[in-house]
């Protein structure tokens, strides 16, 4: 394999060779004009015989759907326990959406522009990105507890990075400059490489072999993707990549699975043994003392999150006997709660790509708002049951 950069393309381009097939891979940012005009501009100039771009189907969906987020089932997204990963999906997607505002850019609208330009020349198209859901699955698993917690702060809290300096077109290019990617990935890796090993490595391999199998017998492919990607795809073309691995979302590990039984059933023999050991009023202050703080710390903070009296009151019922039955979750009672209580119309769903560009817009929409009490009645009720269980082992 031969690779280089073609002197008659713009230098964002890097030019890979495989077999009989020329690869012209267009590194972008995703909220550029420049890569806008840059990629019509090599479509234009190579003529390839098929355009891959950096997408899979939802991608594509929500960036050509005005209507994305009109069929969202809150319900059915609060049954099965992903309310916080569609909060970190919809904090991220916000803070890409307000860089691309301050630009006049769409986000992917130069991903876009290469699917209009191969359409408007009858050139084939294909996907080549993982789907979205599989990677932000991977990443999630990935992370414990406390770095899950780090990232949704880190997200929240990119809404003040708006006060500081403006990113321009001149930012974006310093940032696609190799040898400032190479410092930026090498960061990424070293801080968080929970992180970068699913969002950026494994998609590597992933654009690198899917580039190359949709690309097999043509003569020329222009391939429009993040410049992150650039350097991992061309170092993995060729190389064999298992896909059907990559595809997989990992089961919780056996460290959490074991947890997730032993730490009831150790609460539940302590109960017992206390039940045996202690007369009535020990056992009944025993385990006030750990119920109240779990029903406190979920109800209050289900109540500060903004949701209803009705949420809150079930908080506090629920927390304690979730603390000891592993099928129950505060979270997900408590969020089909306020899910009913507060009944999201379409209008709110179509709303939320708006609505998240703010705080405000945040905390306000029905939808987020419910997601958002959901998880911090979980988070509240972990917190309250780890105080009352360490008070009560510091008087046994």
């Amino acid at each position: 394999m031969w690779y280089g950069v073609d002197v008659a393309l713009p230098g964002s381009v890097t030019t890979l060779s495989h077999g009989e097939t020329q690869f012209h891979v267009v590194g972008t940012a995703h909220v550029s004009q420049r890569s806008v005009d840059e990629v019509r501009a090599v479509i234009e100039e190579v003529e390839p015989d098929l355009v891959c771009v950096e997408l899979c189907q939802s991608r594509l969906d929500a960036l050509t759907k005005d209507s994305a987020f009109r069929d969202l089932d809150v319900f059915k997204v609060v049954r099965e326990g992903k309310g916080l990963y569609l909060l970190a999906h919809l904090a991220l997607s916000s803070y890409q959406r307000r860089i691309g505002a301050s630009l006049g850019v769409k986000p992917g609208a130069e991903l876009l522009a290469a699917i209009e330009t191969a359409k408007a020349k009858g050139i084939p198209i294909a996907l080549i990105d993982r789907d979205i859901t599989v990677t932000l699955k991977r990443v999630w698993r990935n992370l414990g507890l406390w770095k899950r917690m780090m990232l949704m702060w880190s997200l929240f809290v990119g809404w003040e990075s708006d006060k500081g300096e403006p990113v321009t077109e001149a930012t974006l290019d310093e940032l696609k400059e190799p040898k400032a990617l190479s410092e930026m990935l090498t960061e990424l890796g070293r801080a968080v490489p929970e992180i970068k090993a699913p969002l950026v490595d494994e998609r590597d391999q992933y654009l690198a072999s899917k580039m190359l199998e949709e690309g097999a017998g043509k003569r020329k492919v222009v391939a429009v993707v993040g410049a992150a990607h650039v350097p991992g795809m061309t170092e993995q073309l060729g190389k064999p990549v298992d896909r059907a691995a990559l595809d997989r979302v990992p089961p919780p590990s056996i460290v959490w699975r074991i947890l997730k039984w032993t730490v009831p059933i150790a609460i539940l023999g302590v109960i017992v043994w206390l039940w045996h050991r202690s007369d009535a009023s020990t056992f009944a202050q025993t385990m006030l003392a750990w119920i109240i703080p779990t029903a406190i710390g979920a109800g209050a903070m289900a109540l500060i999150a903004g949701g209803s009296l009705l949420s809150g009151l079930t908080a506090m019922l629920v927390s304690p006997v979730a603390r000891i039955y592993p099928l129950v979750r505060t979270s997900i009672v408590v969020g089909l709660v306020e899910a009913w209580r507060r009944k999201p119309s379409v209008a709110d769903c179509e709303r939320l790509p708006e609505d998240v560009q703010s705080m405000r817009g945040f905390w306000k929409n029905p939808v987020t708002r419910i997601l958002i009490v959901a998880t911090a009645a979980g988070l509240g009720a972990l917190a309250g049951f780890m105080f009352g269980v360490g008070w009560v082992a510091s008087h046994l």
